[in-house]
């Protein structure tokens, strides 16, 4: 979809209107799409479930060559008559034209809430939030929580019980718990107890988990429920995308690497199961929506300690490779990523292991932990829900009062769908 006049779209499109009534909404004019894709998207309850929001109509009925028989402007949105056995008319609200426009695309993607980058002085005021306001049942506290998590990438959550039973029930506020090679919910101390060195006392670097998973958990839980007869155990936090801007600004060259170049890892620590990404050859450092760094980063993926043997690595890029992990570790260990927090019993902190890496330092006594991974999914999905109660979409608001769009709870035009 172009911005242009409409009517010149609806000439070269072939389509059939008069040009006193071609669309013109919140001043942009909008070119009509391609006749298959309206078609295709058309959400009436013939071609679309209400109830469930799953496609009735088949996309391989659709003539290559369709054409509208009559395209009518009106206040709700593009009116469109096609060609069936029985005339088929398609309503298409403006504002959803224009969230879901193509070429070029025009917000595409376009987050309400924008991440918040940090360093180091996030310690003078870190996202945190009462467990009893997360606890409570109109569910306002739990999408304050995820709110942060979402723009920050970590949320601390005060005055939990320091239990492992309701932490265990905090976790499930957001979604169930994703059981691995370490277990459902965890409850540990450093005994070695698994083949891993979280289960020792000794000093971990800043990293993300899971790197030898396809899909790396999305979130972490995690509590001190008592630390006696010793000291340390510091928890690091840094957060892998403002490092990975520095990185984009100041070593774009080291970036791309960073961002194209496949590291393999592993988890062989546990005699019953050994782990490796598929493909195995694994995944970059820096993931993007699309191929290469010139997309959106998504995700990160460090844990130096789970890298495999760099064997796929061209000759004429292991030197520059190293350069790049090099420069890569510089920043993240640098005094302006590092944010350095003691827990106490009674803090929980969850964290978004596709963004944000955590470590520690060593520690002596006797130091119990209990925490949880949750699926990325179910964590976005969670949020998506909370946020059509508390914050709607811009196209959910102003498509509310259209016959049938909300059904069993949920927007047909909700952007998600």
């Amino acid at each position: 979809m172009v911005p242009k006049l409409p009517s010149d779209g609806i000439r070269e499109r072939g389509l059939a209107c008069t040009p006193s009534l071609c669309p013109c909404i919140f001043g942009e004019l909008i070119e009509l799409s391609h006749n298959i894709w309206l078609r295709d998207h058309c959400r009436c309850p013939k071609c679309f479930h209400p109830i469930t929001k799953q496609r009735l109509f088949n996309t391989f009925e659709i003539p290559k060559d369709i054409s509208p028989l009559h395209v009518e402007s009106k206040s709700a949105g593009l009116e469109v008559t096609w060609p069936s056995k029985e005339p088929h008319i398609s309503l298409y609200p403006w504002s959803w034209l224009q969230r879901n426009s193509y070429d070029p695309p025009l917000n595409k993607n376009k987050a309400s809430t924008e991440k918040i980058l940090w360093g180091s002085k996030i310690q003078q005021s870190p996202p945190s939030i009462a467990y009893e306001e997360v606890m409570a049942p109109d569910n306002r506290g739990l999408y304050k929580w995820l709110l942060n998590v979402y723009k920050f990438g970590f949320s601390f959550v005060t005055g939990v019980p320091a239990t492992p039973e309701a932490t265990e029930e905090l976790a499930l506020r957001i979604g169930f718990i994703r059981e691995t090679q370490y277990g459902k919910f965890w409850d540990f101390t450093s005994d070695l107890a698994k083949g891993d060195t979280a289960y020792t006392t000794l000093a971990l670097g800043a990293h993300t988990d899971n790197t030898y998973f396809t899909d790396p958990c999305g979130l972490q839980l995690f509590h001190l429920l008592s630390h006696t007869g010793g000291t340390g155990g510091a928890t690091l936090l840094v957060d892998g995308f403002y490092v990975a801007s520095l990185m984009r600004e100041l070593h774009p060259d080291e970036y791309a690497l960073l961002s194209s170049v496949s590291v393999p890892a592993h988890a062989a620590g546990e005699p019953a199961a050994l782990y490796t990404p598929s493909p195995q050859s694994g995944y970059p450092v820096l993931g993007h929506d699309r191929a290469g760094a010139g997309g959106e980063l998504v995700q990160v993926r460090w844990n130096n300690d789970d890298r495999s043997v760099m064997s796929g690595l061209d000759g004429e890029v292991v030197e520059k490779w190293y350069d790049a992990i090099r420069t890569w570790n510089k920043h993240l260990t640098s005094a302006d990523s590092e944010y350095w927090v003691q827990l106490q019993p009674g803090t929980a902190v969850v964290i978004d292991n596709h963004r944000v890496l955590h470590g520690r330092s060593a520690f002596d006594g006797m130091r119990r932990m209990c925490g949880a991974y949750i699926g990325i999914d179910e964590y976005r999905s969670k949020l998506a829900v909370l946020s059509e109660q508390f914050a709607p979409d811009a196209v959910v608001q102003a498509t509310n009062d259209l016959p049938g769009a909300v059904v069993n709870g949920r927007s047909i035009w909700n952007a998600a769908l």
